[in-house]
């Protein structure tokens, strides 16, 4: 950890100081008049509670960011000396690991997965003993491939590393029986990623979600901005979380459309490989990428063109019956044409 994090005095107001709900608040300079006037809970401890309750861990365990790209920003700010320590990615991979780590001055190394997209454990081995390598990224489900990292080999990183191992599971809420959310205990430089922005349907309250150790989340608090999360986006996310019954039928249904759509897809010639997935998209191996991206831009279709990362591959997001159809009729059209 960066010395100057370790000894930082974080902003303190009155409310961290006061917990009543009730009361006369002559402390914070806000407009006595208006629906949101007042600042939000700045320990968001309603909503922290009913995830405890939803994710099987302790409210003392939670950090709620703007975003999981926050979480992702403040592990460099945190744990990354700028222009001396290193953080470590498996390729191809989330882009925002790399632009974070770029805006904090810190160095990445980029380790390709293999051919199944698994970790090459012989190529990481060596960079354990690295005195300044301080954080290891991993997306699982990856993205854009969409398939879990073996269990096995993310338990030998946390196992060898001296450093903090950041599980980013934005998309793990389609298989929720694979979270480390319960060996946060087991590991205590374990920090998991999750997200309401993929299964709960909530992308645009940018509502990001960290597990780790108390250890660990008091210097998340430190460093993060006093009011984070806004009084409405807590709320918004709080009603989310107590209609269960929606987002399971939800998930269930994205799950079926996935199912669909890849038997559709296995069916047009201009698809040469789909991927395993266990997320809400498909990564898709197609004759020529960028002329089937180009081509559904002009139908106002948009996916989004991978060709640069996996060759000749584009990645489908699961969308609505309709919305599914819609592209399987354009590509069929076009293995036609």
């Amino acid at each position: 950890m960066r010395k100057n994090i370790w000894n930082l005095a974080p902003y303190s107001s009155a409310r961290d100081e006061y917990e009543g709900k009730e009361g006369v608040f002559l402390d914070a300079n806000e407009n006595p008049f208006g629906t949101y006037n007042r600042y939000p809970d700045p320990q968001q401890a309603e909503l922290k509670k009913q995830l405890a309750s939803l994710k099987n861990v302790f409210p003392n365990q939670i950090f709620l960011g703007n975003g999981s790209d926050e979480v992702i920003d403040l592990a460099f700010r945190i744990f990354c000396e700028p222009n001396k320590d290193k953080a470590l990615t498996f390729t191809p991979t989330y882009g925002m690991y790399e632009v974070s780590a770029n805006i904090n001055a810190v160095e990445v190394i980029k380790l390709p997965l293999n051919a199944v997209f698994q970790i090459d454990r012989k190529s990481l081995e060596p960079y354990f003993s690295d005195p300044n390598l301080k954080l290891i990224f991993i997306c699982s489900p990856n993205n854009p491939s969409g398939n879990l990292i073996q269990s096995e080999d993310i338990e030998f990183i946390l196992e060898n590393f001296n450093g903090i191992v950041i599980i980013d599971e934005a998309y793990i809420d389609f298989c929720p029986e694979a979270t480390f959310a319960a060996k946060l205990n087991q590991y205590p430089n374990l920090i998991i990623s999750q997200t309401l922005s993929k299964a709960w349907g909530l992308a645009g309250i940018r509502l990001g979600i960290a597990f780790m150790s108390d250890a660990l989340l008091q210097f998340f608090n430190k460093v993060k901005p006093p009011y984070n999360i806004s009084s409405a986006n807590q709320k918004i996310a709080l009603e989310a979380l107590l209609n269960t019954t929606e987002f399971e039928l939800n998930v269930k249904q994205i799950l079926f459309e996935k199912a669909k759509m890849i038997q559709e897809l296995q069916m047009i010639k201009l698809v040469k490989n789909i991927y395993p997935s266990d997320a809400n998209f498909l990564l898709v191996e197609v004759e020529n990428a960028n002329a089937v991206y180009a081509e559904l831009v002009q139908q106002k279709i948009i996916i989004r063109n991978r060709n640069t990362v996996v060759a000749n591959c584009v990645r489908i997001t699961i969308g609505t019956a309709e919305e599914n159809k819609k592209l399987v009729n354009a590509l069929k059209t076009m293995s036609n044409g």
